[in-house]
């Protein structure tokens, strides 16, 4: 590569135009940056002071940081970037302009994928000795059309952007923000609850399909696996594009903005609310009350609502409420239980009885290794034994859970039981 082929590059760079938001790539500005001679001349001016080949090294330095920060491989940081796109790469109107702009647009961007560290440093510095003591990157072979067209052709389960690499969101000032390494368990890591599960596997795989779905209220003791359940659920439907955005139960009126924010896309979504209980007189009761009732600015044709609670009724009473200063107390307790009965699906997790509790205390002790093989002598020992300690533990953790089975396992393995 010479000189002028560099510039080009540079040139094609500056002019994107579909792909125009890859001028935000860090990388963008420090290829913007660097000072190329074009001629002997400009070459021999510049080298008097030894000006050039300083700015560019430290431009250099800070190129071969940004590749290293995205994986130390160019290819794949260009990659990268097209399948985070943006609406209007998604959406963009199709015309034979637009597409004569992106196909020029791919192939600049793959010419800079192709680019390898030896020929940019062939092309900013002339010591040899410099050449050779600076870093470099790595280069993949990919065919950046082909990955682009395999984008647009599956977009409705693999979607783009954020939705691209991460399963599970939060709302953070008004943004849906990727929560990294979300903490889920599989399906097959769950025991017990096999009915109350099916039934919110069911209701999403309805709900992914394309078929009639019910918003969810998951209710019941803590502890019990509802939260658990529904991230769980969640996950395991992701291939067929389904996500989970989560929200606070005070950012309940932000619901609506939300749905509008992904109504053009084509995944479904679960908006997710753990742990939802009400104060008297809370806006985010009523805000929640009109979305679940289908009013104009709630939820989306591509979303649905999945919340857990230990509250049935989701408001906490005073005994005032129950026993009265109001002239009409039943509209008053009416009004506490209507919000729960807008959930077209309620599903009651209860704390389990005893031999339910000791089978997931087994079943996780398996799945940890904790038991000898089932055709092993000592095997009934060891687990009455276990047994014994898990019941223990759950008097001491004030009551039998999945959440107790799980945390006596933890600390039976670490040898703190």
């Amino acid at each position: 590569m010479n000189r002028k082929e560099f510039q080009d590059i540079n040139n094609r760079l500056s002019s994107l135009t579909y792909f125009r938001g890859f001028h935000e790539v860090p990388i963008y500005e420090d290829f913007s940056m660097l000072q190329i001679p074009l001629s002997e001349d400009d070459e021999s001016s510049r080298e008097e002071d030894g000006w050039e080949e300083g700015i560019n090294r430290n431009i250099y330095g800070s190129l071969c940081r940004h590749i290293y920060e995205a994986g130390g491989n160019i290819s794949h940081l260009v990659l990268n970037y097209l399948l985070s796109g943006d609406d209007f790469i998604i959406h963009a109107p199709e015309n034979k302009e637009i597409e004569r702009a992106r196909d020029f647009d791919l192939a600049t961007l793959q010419m800079l994928a192709d680019l390898t560290s030896a020929e940019v440093k062939s092309v900013l510095f002339s010591d040899s000795e410099m050449i050779e003591e600076l870093p470099g990157w790595e280069n993949s072979k990919i065919n950046l059309k082909a990955e682009f067209d395999s984008l647009l052709s599956g977009l409705s389960t693999k979607g783009y952007g954020i939705f691209y690499n991460n399963k599970m969101f939060r709302i953070r000032d008004g943004m849906i923000i990727p929560v990294e390494n979300a903490d889920y368990q599989s399906l097959d890591e769950l025991y017990e609850y096999e009915r109350e599960r099916n039934l919110v596997i069911k209701n999403t795989e309805a709900f992914v399909s394309g078929e009639m779905a019910s918003n969810v209220l998951l209710y019941g003791d803590a502890g019990t696996g509802k939260s658990t359940t529904v991230k769980a659920v969640a996950a395991s439907f992701d291939d067929r594009g389904l996500r989970l955005i989560e929200f606070d139960k005070n950012q309940v009126h932000e619901i609506p903005a939300i749905a509008e924010e992904v109504s053009k896309s084509p995944l479904k979504f679960i908006f997710f609310i753990d742990d939802l209980t009400f104060n008297d007189n809370d806006d985010n009761f009523y805000a929640l009350k009109g979305i679940l009732e289908g009013t104009a600015r709630g939820k989306g044709r591509n979303t649905l609502i999945y919340a857990t609670s230990n509250r049935r009724h989701l408001v906490k009473e005073s005994m005032a409420d129950r026993v009265g200063d109001d002239l009409h107390l039943n509209d008053t307790l009416q009004e506490t239980m209507s919000l729960s009965s807008r959930f077209g699906l309620t599903i009651t997790f209860q704390k389990p009885a005893k031999d339910i509790y000791l089978s997931i205390v087994e079943s996780m002790a398996k799945e940890k290794g904790l038991l000898p093989s089932d055709k092993d002598p000592s095997y009934n020992d060891t687990l009455l034994d276990m047994f014994t300690k898990a019941e223990a533990f759950a008097i001491r953790m004030n009551g039998r859970s999945p959440r107790t089975a799980k945390q006596f396992i933890t600390q039976l393995a670490i040898g703190l039981c």
